[in-house]
């Protein structure tokens, strides 16, 4: 898919720049430099749309001629929002509380196209089953770095957290940051005027 204005990822996520290198766009990387607010009591889902959507319009303030593409990723638990991990034991943490049980990972993503006054925001829900993995599993995956940047402390895609996932339920891109199926469906509706093949 080819679009007639130019294309901004507004992260400084690989995976999502991966991912979307892994398709026929042709993008820039411009992250959005921002603390996020976590406001008390605001549903996950809520939490997701309003901070890509504030990422989002940080990028599109200064690139009103590009359309921009903001997401962000939460992983819930019980009702509680698992942000990155501060430290090993957080990590560590986070992982014993995951195992064996079933949660629930929300990505928001927001286009904006300033120039046509179009903001678009939509929300992806993925249910993820977790292994009983051992607490050695757990140490060795959290001394080898990889879950220090990742929400829920774990990452589908990698060599031992993909060992740690049984099952999914949704959308797997979804998990890694980006809902590729939904991003492509939302560009199709929304800004099908953009697309030039």
């Amino acid at each position: 898919m080819q679009l007639s204005v130019p294309f901004i990822l507004a992260s400084g996520s690989p995976r999502r720049s991966h991912l979307l290198a892994a398709t026929d766009f042709q993008f820039e990387v411009i992250p959005a430099d921002m603390k996020e607010i976590v406001i008390e009591g605001e549903p996950a889902d809520q939490m997701v749309s309003r901070l890509s959507k504030e990422k989002g319009s940080l990028i599109s303030d200064q690139y009103s001629s590009s359309l921009v593409l903001a997401a962000d990723t939460c992983v819930v638990l019980d009702d509680h929002i698992l942000g990155k991990p501060t430290s090993f034991d957080d990590a560590v943490l986070m992982l014993k509380r995951l195992r064996n049980r079933r949660h629930i990972v929300h990505t928001g993503i927001a286009l904006l196209h300033k120039d046509s006054g179009r903001t678009v925001t939509k929300v992806e829900t993925t249910h993820v089953d977790f292994a009983p993995v051992s607490d050695d599993e757990i140490h060795e995956y959290v001394k080898g770095g990889s879950p220090m940047d990742k929400a829920g402390g774990y990452g589908i895609q990698d060599d031992r957290g993909a060992f740690f996932v049984r099952g999914i339920e949704g959308d797997f891109y979804n998990v890694m940051g980006l809902p590729l199926h939904r991003l492509y469906v939302t560009l199709r509706s929304d800004f099908k005027d953009l697309i030039t093949g």
